[in-house]
Parts: C-alpha cells; sequence; structure tokens
C-alpha cells in the first residue's frame, strides 16, 4: 500500500472532517508525498553512457515525513554517528510526557518541544556532574518521537548516553562503572519539576491533575551502535512504513504494529480520513530538529571528542562521504549520466 494513492483517495475525506484542525505542516506534507517520484516533483534526464539509452526519471519529494525518501540522509546520519562511537557501555534514556500534558504540547508544539529537549539535557547533565553519580560532563544524542507503536500522539524522547564523562577540572576520562547509569525515579521528579516550571515560565497554562510521578525508563544497551540503527529508522521517514500498511477496503485502513510487551504482531483498522489524520499528527513544525547532539558529542566540541578518543585508544577513520544512489540503466544496468532536468508547474492541493 503505497500513502500517495491513500493521500489521493481519501484526501476530500480528510479535509471535510479536519479542515478546522489541519495545519500548513500537514498540508505541505500530504502534497510532498502525493507528488513524490512523479513528474510533479521533476525529473531527470539520464543516459546511459555504454549502451547510450536514455529516458526521464522523476525525482522524489525529499519530504522528512514521506515514507519513500531520506534513505540517503539516515545513512549519512548513521555514519557520521558511527565516527563518534566509544569503546564504552552505552545507555539508553527515555523520558516520557504524561497524558495530561500531551493537548498541551500538540497545541503549541515548537514551544514545548524545545522546553522538553532543554529539560531532559539539564537533567542528565546535572546528573552526570553530580559527584556521586558520575563527576563529570556526559555526551547526549537526543531524538523526539511523537508516536507510540500505534501511532497514537506519544511524545517522548530518547537519549542515547556513553558510559562516561570529562572531568574538565582534572583533565580527565571518567568511566561509568557497571550496568547502572543513574536513578530512574530521582531524574524523573528533577525533570518534572524543571518542565512545569518551564512551562510557566513561557506562560503556557498547566493543566490540572498534572500526575505526581513521571516515567523516566534508563537501560543498558551495550554497544552504543543497536541503539543508534534503532533510532535511525524514525529519523528522516515517515512514521509508519509502507509494508506495514496491509489493507485498504471499503474505506477503512489497516496497519500492523509489534506490541511491545509481549512482541505480538497486532493490527488497528481506522477509516481512511481518520487515519490519514492519526499519521500527519507527527508531522514536526517548520524547521524543529528531531535529533540532536550534547556535550562532547556536539558539532562544536569536535576537538574535545577526538581527545577522548585518543585517550580510550580509539582508531579514528577519515570518513568518507556516502556516495549518492545511482540511476541504473535498465537495459545494462551501468550508471546513467545525468544530463538534464525540467520541473512542471503544479497547483497545491
Amino acid at each position: 500500500m503505497e500513502m500517495a494513492s491513500i493521500i489521493n483517495q481519501y484526501y476530500d475525506a480528510f479535509m471535510v472532517k479536519y479542515a478546522d484542525t489541519v495545519l500548513p505542516g500537514h498540508l505541505k506534507a500530504m502534497n510532498a508525498i502525493r507528488r513524490c517520484r512523479t513528474p510533479d516533483s521533476g525529473e531527470l534526464y539520464v543516459q546511459c553512457p555504454d549502451c547510450g539509452h536514455a529516458e526521464w526519471r522523476p525525482l522524489s519529494c525529499g519530504h522528512r515525513s514521506c515514507p519513500k525518501c531520506q534513505n540517503y540522509e539516515a545513512s549519512r546520519w548513521i555514519d557520521r554517528q558511527q565516527a563518534k562511537l566509544l569503546p564504552v557501555l552505552y545507555f539508553m534514556v527515555t523520558f516520557t510526557l504524561p497524558y495530561e500534558l500531551r493537548s498541551l504540547t500538540w497545541h503549541h508544539q515548537k514551544a514545548v518541544y524545545s522546553i522538553f529537549f532543554t529539560c531532559v539535557a539539564s537533567t542528565l547533565k546535572d546528573f552526570g556532574l553530580n559527584p556521586k553519580n558520575l563527576g563529570a560532563e556526559i555526551g547526549m544524542t537526543m531524538v523526539l518521537h511523537t508516536n507510540n507503536r500505534k501511532q497514537d500522539y506519544h511524545p517522548h524522547v530518547h537519549v542515547v548516553v556513553p558510559g562516561g564523562g570529562v572531568d574538565k577540572r582534572r583533565r580527565r576520562w571518567k568511566k561509568k562503572k557497571g550496568k547502572y547509569l543513574f536513578n530512574k525515579d530521582a531524574m524523573a521528579k528533577v525533570f518534572r519539576a524543571r518542565f512545569l516550571a518551564a512551562l510557566n515560565e513561557a506562560g503556557l497554562s498547566i493543566p490540572k491533575r498534572v500526575p505526581n510521578k513521571w516515567v523516566v525508563d534508563c537501560s543498558c544497551v551495550g554497544k552504543g551502535i543497536t541503539a543508534l540503527k534503532y533510532l535511525s529508522r524514525y529519523l528522516y521517514r515517515g512514521v509508519i512504513s509502507e509494508k506495514n500498511i496491509v489493507s485498504n477496503q471499503n474505506g477503512q485502513i489497516t496497519f500492523k504494529y509489534i506490541e511491545s510487551k509481549t512482541g505480538n504482531t497486532l493490527y488497528r483498522t481506522l477509516k481512511g480520513e481518520d487515519f490519514l489524520h492519526l499519521i500527519l499528527q507527527h508531522v514536526l513544525p517548520k524547521g524543529f530538529r528531531r535529533v540532536r547532539d550534547y556535550g562532547f558529542l556536539h558539532g562544536n566540541a569536535k576537538k574535545l571528542l577526538f581527545l577522548v578518543q585518543l585517550i580510550l585508544y580509539v582508531v579514528v577513520k577519515v570518513m568518507k562521504q556516502r556516495p549518492r544512489p545511482v540511476f541504473k540503466c535498465p537495459r545494462c544496468q551501468s550508471p546513467m549520466v545525468i544530463l538534464g532536468f525540467r520541473q512542471f508547474a503544479w497547483e497545491p492541493g
């Protein structure tokens, strides 16, 4: 099942039902996915230098919510993160906003998501600096997710943390011992207090009955590449893979997902327009970055990271930029050469 065909089929019904709540970013995402790999996204004129075969090839839309696009960008992100890996244990820390705050978050996405990142970063940073925990500045890679496996709105932040940090005062690397990072209940209390204080400072109205106990999960994930590959699947593509959409019959869409607790494959069926609304609610605000690095993993701390890698005897390899995929000739499979480009005018729907 292709998202483009589903959008084309249920676009009118979706607009009738959700026109009052649909955001400009949702419309932009739908229009991009509809045009993806069609002449409306532009075409390249390519020719095979071996056999001479030439043809026009449609371009992809490049939208980060499109399930067909951004595979190259996801691969490049993995390459960059792999170059930062250290020979230490890694931890995955997950901060989840309670149900009572989801409506506020949805209506003020850019502001609340920014507060979310800031409070998570400050909480983990201070726990790392505490001498009882580590007494050093840690590095972090954070990724914002807005969906659970059923695709419901469920904002949470995953944080990949190397098991160690930099003690700048003593100019040394401190390794985290054992398969335990920080106390998750203590982190949850500190994060809750800081998040609510930041909402107040931003002038956002906090709903009543916000629970006293919030959820923070922390687990050892072994080598960091495992966690990074898991996160990369949700960075540059839509929240649902087209292969998980199993049926489109009688005006209803059925998709499958894996239940986290049991590992069983379950199915969910919705009306076509409701399915589109379910998926589009996870389109992020324009220009908002879903993934961010902090501490010695930040882009501005390359010199510090290099010193850490030297201390830990990491062989630093010069990373060559991953080559972009090429068009292959349908006759002889040789790489084709781009000779021209054309773009058709289109009307936004």
